[in-house]
C-alpha cells in the first residue's frame, strides 16, 4: 500500500471557459455563525441578532449576514477554484436575489468565464468565475463574479511537508 496524494487543487492550465464546478461541500448555516460573523465584523444591525426585533419585520426572524453568505459560498468554491491562488483581484455583481435564515444548508458552484495569462507575472495566469450559491430548496440566494490570480503548472509554491516521525524517531 503507497502513500497517495490529496487533492491538490487546480492550476491556470486547468481552468476550461464554459467549465461548471459543483463544489462538493454544503454548509448549514447556524445561530451560533450568524451571531458571531456580526459581532466579528462590528455589524450593528438588530435584524441579524435581534430575534424579537426581527419577528417584527417582513421576514418574521433573523436574517443571516449577506457579507457571511458571501463567505461562505466563496470558502465552499475554494478546492476547485482558488486552492491554488496567488490573490484575488475583485468580487464584482454580487446579487443577493433571496436571504437566507439561520437552518438554511447552503450549496454552490461555480462556472469559468474568462482566462487569460497575466502580462506581468508569467508564473500567473488569471481566471473569473461566476459563483451560485443556492440553498437546500434550490433557491438562488447569492450570485457574484470573482476574479483572481492562479499560479501555474510547476510554479506552486514549494508545498513538501515533512513526514510523521516513526516512533522510534520521536
Amino acid at each position: 500500500m503507497g502513500i497517495k496524494e490529496g487533492w491538490r487543487g487546480r492550476v491556470y492550465e486547468d481552468f476550461e471557459v464554459g467549465d461548471v464546478y459543483r463544489h462538493p461541500l454544503g454548509r448549514t448555516v447556524l445561530e451560533v455563525d450568524n451571531s458571531w460573523f456580526t459581532l466579528l465584523t462590528q455589524n450593528t444591525a438588530p435584524i441579524h441578532f435581534d430575534r424579537h426585533y426581527s419577528a417584527g419585520t417582513s421576514f418574521g426572524r433573523p436574517l443571516v449576514d449577506s457579507t457571511f453568505t458571501l463567505a461562505l459560498v466563496t470558502g465552499q468554491s475554494v478546492t476547485d477554484v482558488s486552492q491554488n491562488v496567488f490573490a484575488n483581484l475583485g468580487w464584482d455583481e454580487v446579487r443577493l436575489p433571496a436571504p437566507v435564515f439561520e437552518g438554511d444548508t447552503v450549496y454552490s458552484e461555480s462556472e469559468v468565464l474568462e482566462k487569460r495569462g497575466s502580462g506581468s507575472r508569467p508564473n500567473i495566469g488569471i481566471v473569473t468565475v461566476k459563483t451560485t450559491g443556492y440553498n437546500q430548496d434550490g433557491t438562488v440566494v447569492i450570485t457574484f463574479k470573482r476574479t483572481l490570480m492562479v499560479y501555474r503548472r510547476d510554479h506552486i509554491p514549494n508545498t513538501n511537508r515533512p513526514k510523521p516521525a516513526t516512533p522510534e524517531e520521536a
